[in-house]
């Protein structure tokens, strides 16, 4: 699931950016090169939609953006062994633990 809300993120990025490039701040872009009266949608509603695309487009990036970080994988276990998928993390090991030699307490010195 991970993956794929992290490659529909990726998409709606390129989407998201090719809008933002098709739009002029100014108005022109796409809109500027239909500007004949018989269109179907006039240079205003180009406009109008370009920039609803863009809105709605940064709301889908944004939920799916914290859509992927809250199903990023933390941990896994590989044959009954956690294995942490930060390679950053810092590796510790907890040495084993060796059995007591008995030994007889050292003698203190006798006083003089």
């Amino acid at each position: 699931m991970y993956v794929f809300v992290t490659i529909l993120a990726i998409v709606v990025a390129i989407v998201l950016a090719l809008v933002v490039l098709v739009q002029n701040s100014k108005g022109g872009g796409l809109a500027a090169n239909f500007a004949a009266q018989t269109q179907v949608m006039g240079v205003r509603k180009t406009a109008d939609f370009l920039e609803k695309a863009t809105w709605t487009l940064a709301a889908v990036l944004l939920v799916l953006s914290l859509a992927a970080t809250a199903l990023v994988p933390k941990q896994t276990t590989i044959d009954n062994t956690k294995t942490d998928l930060n390679p950053n993390a810092i590796k510790t090991t907890v040495p084993t633990q060796q059995p007591v030699q008995q030994t007889t307490p050292a003698q203190p010195a006798p006083l003089q």
